[in-house]
């Protein structure tokens, strides 16, 4: 018998003594309450226990024995787990029936479940995060046993693939030696993603201002679905009109002012990058600033400011926190993108200051290397690792120098409030 077979023999099971358990339960409260005895919690409620009683214990044994099969390596047999499992699920529907009792706090222990579930989900988040950081590191740090830490991450050349070019020999001796220089890769992302900031952010926010303080509801209740749904869209989508539309009108544009510009240029990627990223700007910062309460506007106007006095000096102050979170987000989904780099910007690690030539991104480098015909051991594939090591601490300092502008910016309103 298959496994699938298994595991739907096992579900019926545990359905079927879910149910039992239930309805048992439910008619033991239901007759305790009929003696005339108090009890602590309605006879649903001690129904309800029963069934966690029952399928708690079965899905513990099996969440341990898939564990020990797929992490420790053990050899155990789907038939023997989902059956043991069964016998623990029997076992604790016959416990949850026999608490069923006057003196047992049904309820409280029901929420207790509960929130010990919500810890769960909170520490599968955090644990999550710890294992894809661990898992960075560990290969990062095979990388790092090849290559210099340093050279890494000051070096201005990216040529992964001189070594296997000297192997062939198709390379000189200058150039005989693999370079991991990270600097073209980073300078690419920044610039990229500091141009998409530069167009989502003004646009979102003054979307947000308009849907929230000036739209009426008819145009409010049209324009932020509209506006949404340029999320939805694939990125897929957003790379074939960068290259195909967007960087020809970069390239005439440039041309007309005399300069000369590559079809895959870093402002094509950059504007689309920020019309992708509108929408979480738009959204996020509109909810903040319709979340500012209404008496901090009237009083504003009470005083004599006009409305655009007081979505300046009041409205936009008290939403900054939100708005500055929205724009972080915006900014760590656009240090992730690869997509419309790739189809727009090319793949070329180019270190320059100049947006109109091509130029790449990390994440770009992390899929190519991980997606060639080397081994899992080279140096070309190891970088990857180191790379997204250096992004996820790139990362993270502008996750904490926002939690730190926050923090000042909430101290400095509530003094000046005061």
């Amino acid at each position: 018998m298959q496994t699938n077979q298994y595991l739907i023999l096992f579900l019926g099971g545990l359905l079927l003594l879910g149910l039992i358990a239930f309805f048992l339960g439910r008619s033991k409260a239901a007759r305790v309450r009929a003696s005339g005895q108090a009890m602590y919690a309605q006879p649903d409620q001690y129904a309800w226990f029963t069934v966690v009683a029952t399928a708690g214990p079965a899905l513990l044994v099996g969440a341990v024995g898939a564990f020990l099969m797929l992490l420790v390596g053990a050899e155990i047999p789907t038939a023997y787990l989902l059956a043991v499992s069964l016998a623990f699920a029997a076992i604790g529907a016959a416990v949850g029936i026999r608490c069923v009792r006057p003196d047992f706090h049904a309820r409280e222990a029901i929420e207790r479940v509960i929130r010990w579930l919500l810890v769960s989900a909170a520490l599968i988040s955090i644990f999550t995060t710890f294992g894809i950081l661990f898992s960075i590191v560990f290969e990062a740090l095979r990388f790092f046993q090849m290559h210099n830490f340093w050279e890494f991450i000051t070096g201005t050349v990216w040529n992964p693939g001189a070594s296997f070019l000297a192997a062939a020999g198709r390379a000189d001796d200058a150039s005989s030696a693999a370079q991991f220089g990270s600097v073209p890769l980073f300078a690419g992302t920044f610039m990229i993603t500091a141009i998409a900031m530069l167009v989502a952010i003004p646009i979102g926010l003054l979307a947000a201002i308009y849907m929230a303080e000036f739209a009426p509801q008819r145009v409010r209740t049209l324009a932020k679905p509209t506006l949404e749904v340029l999320a939805g869209i694939p990125t897929v989508v957003y790379g074939f009109f960068a290259a195909i539309t967007v960087a020809p009108i970069i390239v005439n544009i440039a041309g007309f002012f005399g300069l000369d510009a590559s079809f895959n240029n870093a402002v094509a990627p950059g504007v689309v990058m920020g019309i992708m990223i509108i929408p979480f700007i738009s959204s996020l910062s509109d909810d903040v600033i319709n979340s500012v309460p209404d008496s901090m506007r009237q009083g504003s106007l009470a005083l004599g400011m006009t409305k655009g006095e007081t979505i300046r000096d009041v409205v936009i102050p008290a939403a900054l926190p939100g708005i500055i979170s929205a724009s972080l987000l915006a900014v760590s989904r656009a240090l992730g993108e690869t997509m419309i780099v790739v189809m727009a910007a090319g793949m070329r690690p180019n270190l320059t200051a100049n947006p109109l030539e091509d130029m790449t991104t990390v994440t770009v480098r992390i899929v190519a290397a991980l997606t060639g015909d080397l081994e899992f051991e080279s140096a070309e594939t190891l970088s990857a690792f180191a790379l997204g090591l250096v992004l996820f601490a790139v990362t993270l300092s502008l996750n904490l120098v926002s939690v730190l502008m926050i923090r000042r910016f909430r101290a400095k309103y509530r003094v000046n409030n005061l």
